[in-house]
């Protein structure tokens, strides 16, 4: 009997000590609540635009369009179709297409990479009839230039189904799957070695 007298005050001591850490446990985080500062709220400024760049942005939002994406090689390009026909269109004699906010003419100098952009409207005889804006990056300029083509011929068919067959047909529809090969070990490049030496 005396044994267990003396265990039972041991008991008690545990929890007051339990009592005591959860107590000061509580006046640390009303502490911290206390210490802690307001949160500040910034205004955000306003961003200024030109009203010619608002008034182009509110009319293309407005203007239903097709999307879609192209590829070739290293490149992407996502490209939207619109279907008004343009009244800022010049003589007549090329697109309105825009690459990454700047005229295809500008973006690409080389005349036969305009020309690979413009082909799918060429051969649906229709140059004036779209209006088209191009985000694309990645590759080189000849990939870039084939994947807009791709997205281009792409949205034409979202647009009318009927322009499928002719664009197929042309092989503006495939995807190029060819890339560059990969350099092999001990070679120059994919394929080429270097000189071989007798000695």
């Amino acid at each position: 009997m005396p044994a267990k007298t003396a265990k039972q005050p041991k008991k008690v001591k545990k929890e007051k000590k339990e009592k005591s850490l959860k107590v000061g446990i509580s006046r640390v985080k009303k502490e911290a609540v206390l210490k802690a500062k307001p949160i500040e709220i910034v205004e955000k400024k306003p961003v200024i635009v030109s009203e010619e760049k608002a008034n182009e942005e509110k009319s293309l939002k407005k203007e239903k369009y097709y999307e879609a994406v192209g590829r070739r090689k290293e490149a992407i390009s996502i490209v939207r179709l619109y279907t008004k026909k343009s009244t800022d269109n010049l003589e007549g004699d090329h697109a309105l297409i825009r690459v990454n906010d700047k005229d295809y003419r500008d973006y690409f100098t080389d005349k036969t990479l305009q020309q690979i952009i413009e082909s799918p409207l060429r051969k649906l005889k229709s140059l004036n009839r779209f209006k088209a804006t191009v985000k694309v990056g990645g590759g080189g300029m000849s990939g870039q230039a084939d994947a807009i083509k791709h997205g281009l011929s792409r949205t034409l068919i979202l647009f009318d189904l009927n322009f499928r067959k002719k664009l197929k047909k042309s092989g503006f529809l495939t995807r190029d799957s060819r890339v560059k090969e990969r350099r092999k070990y001990g070679l120059k490049k994919a394929r080429k070695a270097p000189a071989w030496s007798k000695r």
